[in-house]
């Protein structure tokens, strides 16, 4: 076997954690940058040594890429990842998969036709901190896990971010920027979604830029900022779900589980390290467990999909996880617009955790 060749589309903020840790992968090979602005590609390769940069048209013809990582804006996810389909190249993209079950299912159809796959981000949950809560918890640690609580507070990426109109646009507000991240922990720890009752709306109209060059300029929000949601499982267990932008209180990373034996206190699932405490029943002391697993970042899931590629196995960041978490979320948004429960039609098979030796720097192809 020969290691897998990549590319990366979409050359902006995010697009440095990523080549970063890419390039950092024995198993992977980064081949070419490509984004709409061809400078801003040459700048990004030459910062992490990669070879080739220009378009995408240009990315998509080197028969020497195997993943292209998809890094552009919510809005081009779909338009993007199906001209990688159809260039017979497997997809990694990042969250969502789609704005809605349409652009997903198509995704999913087409590389199911082709022979490819398509696999999405958050990977966090591939990280070491994650790994140690689902493996506490599938070894019964708390019991039979019978609920959940999960929080995001803060005042909104307003404050941080210099470009954040899209994350108050469609596809972006707590429920579609932060929500895969929460409920694709949950989906991990307490399997598939059967129903979700939600609620919620927006503070303000409008927002101002808090930082950078545009500093002071407002902006429209078109979608709700506060979100909470009850979530039921097909196991029985149910979760209590708040995603807010309008929260005075930073409290961000709250998630936790509870058993019929105690309470997993478990590490923020937009994080990749972190503890998870037991609070075991009839016992004063919690049980630290300190993270066991790999310490690699964004592109961990990109660099599980290309062994899992090679072994013929399926890969754990799954477009069909990342498709029912995107349903899970579409559901809440139609509950809370016509304040009535919402069954959620889609269904997935919880991948296994990884191995506890797992190794990204290893190489293995």
């Amino acid at each position: 076997m020969s290691v897998v060749g990549v590319g990366v589309v979409g050359a902006g903020v995010i697009s440095d954690t990523y080549l970063k840790n890419l390039t950092s992968f024995p198993d992977l090979r980064v081949r070419f940058v490509a984004d709409l602005d061809i400078e801003r590609a040459k700048a990004q390769a030459d910062k992490y040594g990669v070879a080739g940069a220009g378009s995408v048209e240009q990315l998509l013809a080197d028969d020497d890429i195997e993943i292209v990582v998809n890094l552009t804006i919510p809005a081009a996810h779909v338009e993007v990842g199906l001209a990688v389909l159809d260039s017979g190249k497997h997809v990694w993209t990042e969250k969502p998969l789609a704005l809605d079950r349409a652009g997903g299912r198509a995704l999913l159809d087409r590389a199911a036709a082709g022979g490819l796959r398509v696999a999405c981000a958050p990977d966090t949950v591939l990280g070491a901190g994650f790994q140690t809560a689902r493996r506490a918890v599938a070894e019964g640690r708390i019991g039979t896990p019978l609920t959940a609580l999960t929080l995001f507070q803060t005042p909104g990426p307003e404050v941080w971010h210099p470009s954040p109109e899209f994350l108050f646009q469609a596809g972006g507000g707590p429920l579609m920027d932060m929500g895969p991240y929460y409920l694709t922990g949950l989906v991990q720890l307490l399997g598939p979604v059967r129903r979700v009752f939600a609620a919620g709306g927006r503070a303000r109209e409008r927002r101002e830029i808090g930082s950078g060059p545009r500093a002071g300029a407002s902006f429209e929000v078109t979608v709700p900022t506060t979100v909470t949601a009850l979530v039921t499982f097909e196991s029985g267990a149910s979760a209590q779900v708040l995603l807010t932008f309008d929260s005075g209180l930073a409290r961000t990373g709250f998630f936790e589980v509870t058993g019929t034996l105690g309470t997993a206190v478990v590490p923020d699932p937009n994080r990749f390290d972190g503890p998870t405490a037991l609070h075991l029943l009839g016992s004063r002391e919690p049980v630290p467990l300190t993270p066991h697993g790999h310490t690699a970042q964004r592109g961990t899931g990109a660099l599980e999909l290309a062994r899992a590629i090679r072994a013929g196995v399926g890969e754990r960041a799954s477009g069909e996880l990342a498709y029912h978490v995107l349903d899970t979320m579409l559901s809440i948004n139609d509950s809370l617009t016509s304040g009535e429960p919402v069954e959620v039609a889609s269904t997935v098979d919880i991948p296994p955790p990884l191995p506890a030796n797992w190794n990204p720097h290893e190489q293995t192809l």
